[in-house]
C-alpha cells in the first residue's frame, strides 16, 4: 500500500513530496500534509559511527580506577568491561534511549558497531527492534574479535551480522573490533562473507599508535595496509577514526573506495590525537563514536579542533548523506527526487518534526514512536543494574 506525505511549505515556500519512503516529483491526492510555516526543511542528520551500547553512559557511570594513562587502559578498563557486563535488558534500554536522543536531535540514521561479548547471538535483534521501533534508519554489525574468546568468539561474531535480516530502513554490515584483536584468518572470513552477503566491512583502525604499531609487529605497514592485503576491505567498507593514518594511507583508501570516519569528540576524549590526513580524503564523514548522536554538536567540536590543527573540516557531516545512498540505493542528493525521505524541520535551529523514511517520528518536539518519560526510567533502572554488574568483573 502506498503511503504519502506532503511536507511544507517552509519559510522559504519549499514544499517536499513523500511517496514511500522516498521523495518523489508529487504525491498523491489526500496525502497528509506537514505544516512547517515559519520553520526550514533540511535533511536529517548521519553519525557514521555509534556504539548504541554505550548508551547508558548519561546515566551516571562510575569512573574507572585506578584511572587509565594509555588508550589501552581505556578499552581495558572502560569499554571491554562495559561491553562485557551487557545483557539483552541493559542492551535494549541503552539502544532506546540512545536512539530517542538522536531522533530528538534531529540525526535520521546511526551507523552503529556493536560488541557485548556475552550476549552475541541474538544482540543484533534487539539494536534492531530499537532503531526500527522508534523509527531511526540503521545500518547495524557484530565487531567480530578474538580478545575473550579467541577465533570461535569472532565466528560467532561474524555469524550474527549474517544472521540479521536487511529491511527497507535497516542494513547489516559485517563488523570487526579492531585488526589488533583479530587473526589473519578472521580477516579473510569477515572479507569473503561480505561480499557473500553484498555489504560491507565496518571496523576501527588506527584509532591509537596500538593499532599501526601491532600491524607492523605482523610485517606489514599498517592495519590499512594488513587488511587490504587480506581482502577484508569490500569497496565501501567504513573506516572507523583514521587518526594514525598517513596521507598515504588516506589516498589508499581513497583509491579502494572506502569510507573514513572522524569521530572529534572521541578522540579528544581518549588523547589519541587529531586525524589531521584526513583533510586529503575524498570520502570523509562525521561519528560520535558513541557520544549522544547530536551532530550539530558533534560538528562544533570538529570545527574547534579542525582550527586548532590547521584543517577545515568541511563537508564531513554532509558526506553522511552519500554514504547512506550508497547503502540503501538512493540518489545522492539529500532532499532531491529519489533520495531517501529522512528529513528535519528546524525552527531557528530547534527540532520541531522528524521524518524517516516517510514516517513522522517527532511531531512538535515530541517523540511519537515511544514514551521518551518510560524510556528515561527504564534507563535508570538498568544503568544502577548494569554499574553494579561492571563493577563485578575483573
Amino acid at each position: 500500500m502506498s503511503t504519502a506525505l506532503l511536507v511544507g511549505p517552509d519559510r522559504s515556500g519549499r514544499t517536499l513530496a513523500v511517496v514511500d519512503g522516498r521523495v518523489a516529483a508529487g504525491a498523491p491526492p489526500g496525502a497528509r500534509r506537514l505544516d512547517c510555516r515559519g520553520s526550514e526543511i533540511v535533511p536529517g542528520s548521519v553519525c557514521a559511527h555509534t556504539h548504541l551500547y554505550s548508551g547508558l553512559v548519561p546515566f551516571g557511570m562510575p569512573p574507572p580506577a585506578p584511572p587509565p594513562t594509555s588508550f589501552l587502559q581505556i578499552l581495558d578498563r572502560v569499554w571491554w568491561r562495559l561491553d562485557r557486563a551487557l545483557d539483552a535488558e541493559s542492551l535494549r534500554a541503552s539502544a532506546r534511549d540512545a536512539v530517542a536522543r538522536a531522533l530528538l536531535a534531529g540525526t535520521t540514521t546511526l551507523v552503529d558497531h556493536h560488541e557485548s561479548p556475552a550476549f552475541i547471538e541474538g544482540s543484533l535483534d534487539v539494536l534492531a527492534e530499537a532503531c526500527e521501533g522508534l523509527g531511526v534508519r540503521s545500518l547495524l554489525c557484530y565487531g567480530a574479535t578474538e580478545r575473550n574468546g579467541g577465533l570461535a568468539e569472532a565466528q560467532r561474531g561474524l555469524a550474527e551480522c549474517a544472521r540479521l535480516a536487511p529491511s527497507p530502513t535497516r542494513r547489516r554490515l559485517v563488523g570487526l573490533h579492531a585488526s589488533f584483536t583479530v587473526s589473519d584468518e578472521t580477516l579473510r572470513e569477515a572479507g569473503r562473507l561480505a561480499r557473500d552477503l553484498g555489504t560491507v566491512v565496518h571496523v576501527h583502525v588506527a584509532e591509537d599508535l596500538a593499532d599501526v604499531e601491532d600491524a607492523r609487529s605482523r610485517g606489514t605497514t599498517g592495519p590499512l595496509e594488513r587488511m587490504l592485503a587480506l581482502e577484508a576491505l569490500p569497496p565501501g567498507s567504513i573506516l572507523a577514526h583514521g587518526v594514525h593514518l598517513s596521507r598515504e594511507e588516506v589516498a589508499l583508501a581513497n583509491r579502494a573506495g572506502l569510507w573514513l570516519v572522524q569521530n572529534p569528540r572521541s578522540n579528544e576524549g581518549n588523547r589519541v590525537g587529531y586525524p589531521g590526513a584526513l583533510r586529503h580524503g575524498d570520502r570523509v564523514a562525521l561519528g560520535t563514536d558513541g557520544w549522544v548522536a547530536d551532530m550539530a554538536v558533534e560538528e562544533a567540536a570538529l570545527r574547534r579542533l579542525a582550527a586548532a590543527n590547521g584543517d577545515d573540516g568541511t563537508g564531513r557531516l554532509a558526506a553522511g548523506h552519500r554514504l547512506v545512498a550508497e547503502a540503501f540505493g538512493a540518489s545522492p542528493a539529500p532532499l532531491g527526487e529519489g533520495a531517501v525521505a529522512d528529513l528535519v524541520v528546524r525552527d531557528e535551529g530547534a527540532v520541531r518534526h522528524v521524518v524517516v523514511n516517510g514516517r513522522i517520528v517527532v511531531e512538535d518536539g515530541r517523540l511519537l514512536t515511544g514514551d521518551r518519560d518510560e524510556i528515561t526510567r527504564t534507563s535508570q533502572r538498568e544503568a544502577a543494574r548494569l554499574w553494579r554488574r561492571m563493577a563485578a568483573i575483573h
